[in-house]
């Protein structure tokens, strides 16, 4: 496909945008795109039990192993503010993460290797449900990676609105934290607001749960390592003379590695049941991660990748720091050795905001610069 060609796919995809679980017409677009090319090589399938996912292998010609790459193609719920003319046409519903950038690179590298054959086989996996429901996991856990479409080593790219256009980023360990939700339910006795000493005042047990949370990254984490627990939302009370007898308490966990992540969510289970004991209440909590594990990067892949990428004249390439952003193909990465690294598209608005504007200009390089890696990765 030439640049202009993907160019106009993006934009298609750019007006369709489809949530979790939800993306028909994305799907029933990759699959006409897939069709108008040479099929000789190519062998494609969906899934009764994933019916949005699609996967595609390449037959090697003389194969070693197969190849995967990822793409994920479900959008979120934000309101686009571009004035473009291929703004989305779904109120409420935008690529504000730059998934149909990423869907085009993947189109871009499978229509190269349906004409050219490669030496392995590869598999192309176009995902759905990264941004909620955890579809890395789902798809992994149903059996979709199995078989002939089962990958020996998995790659994919996230798009980095601070890069500037067509870098190719990454580094050798954990690239995107892990996350898991949190949710606290405290159990007091409402009351009238004259009588404190008849009810339990549920909003005074949170407050000090809050606080008491607060200290386990401030105090039983090495300041060297990285873990957050944020509480973002509390929910408690009805009016202002009546004593709250129940409040909710929901937030995230996010570490580099998942020991961070399990260590995190102990002390919660410790500090909350100390808080409950304290003030006489019930408390319930529970943890929801599914598949958004960190994203940790295979040492040998990843050392092979980057030098790859360093090595090649035309390719910009930069060592990136971790970020605490969550991504579920940490999930698959937990399961396939591989690596995910990031591709600039120097956007003036960032990722998940209602003016992020990739430059699609990245495309055609992110291609270029995928497809070269592809080919060495082959002779090895």
């Amino acid at each position: 496909m030439t640049e202009a060609q993907l160019i106009q796919i993006r934009r298609h995809l750019h007006q369709i945008p489809e949530l979790a679980l939800q993306e028909t017409a994305t799907h029933a677009y990759l699959q006409r795109v897939i069709e108008t090319l040479p099929q000789t090589y190519l062998t494609v399938t969906t899934a009764s039990n994933l019916p949005t996912a699609l996967l595609v292998r390449v037959q090697g010609r003389q194969p070693q192993r197969t190849i995967g790459y990822r793409t994920d193609i479900d959008a979120l719920p934000v309101t686009e503010t571009n004035d473009l003319p291929f703004k989305s046409q779904h109120p409420g519903i935008m690529h504000a993460c730059g998934h149909d950038i990423h869907m085009t690179v993947a189109l871009g590298l499978l229509s190269y290797f349906a004409e050219q054959q490669p030496r392995d086989n590869l598999v192309f996996f176009f995902q759905p449900a990264e941004e909620s429901e955890s579809g890395g996991k789902l798809a992994y856990d149903r059996g979709l990676l199995t078989g002939d479409f089962h990958p020996d080593e998995f790659y994919g790219l996230h798009d980095n609105p601070d890069l500037p256009t067509g870098t190719i980023g990454c580094r050798l360990g954990t690239l995107f934290a892990g996350t898991s939700e949190v949710n606290v339910t405290i159990h007091g006795t409402s009351g009238h607001a004259a009588f404190p000493q008849k009810a339990n005042d549920a909003i005074v047990i949170a407050a000090s749960l809050i606080m008491q949370l607060q200290t386990i990254v401030a105090r039983n984490v090495d300041p060297t390592a990285c873990g957050v627990l944020t509480i973002g939302k509390l929910t408690a009370g009805t009016i202002r003379n009546v004593i709250a007898g129940e409040a909710q308490l929901a937030g995230t966990i996010r570490g580099l590695t998942q020991d961070m992540i399990s260590f995190i969510q102990r002390r919660v289970r410790e500090i909350v049941a100390g808080v409950a004991v304290t003030y006489h209440a019930q408390i319930d909590v529970t943890f929801n991660q599914g598949g958004y594990y960190p994203v940790e990067n295979n040492a040998p892949l990843t050392t092979n990748f980057i030098q790859y990428m360093q090595a090649t004249p035309d390719v910009d390439f930069q060592t990136t720091p971790p970020a605490m952003t969550g991504e579920d193909f940490g999930y698959l990465l937990s399961k396939i050795p591989g690596t995910m690294f990031w591709l600039g598209v120097a956007s003036p608005g960032g990722l998940h905001a209602a003016n992020f504007q990739p430059n699609e200009a990245a495309i055609f390089q992110g291609v270029t610069a995928i497809r070269g890696f592809l080919y060495n990765r082959m002779t090895q």
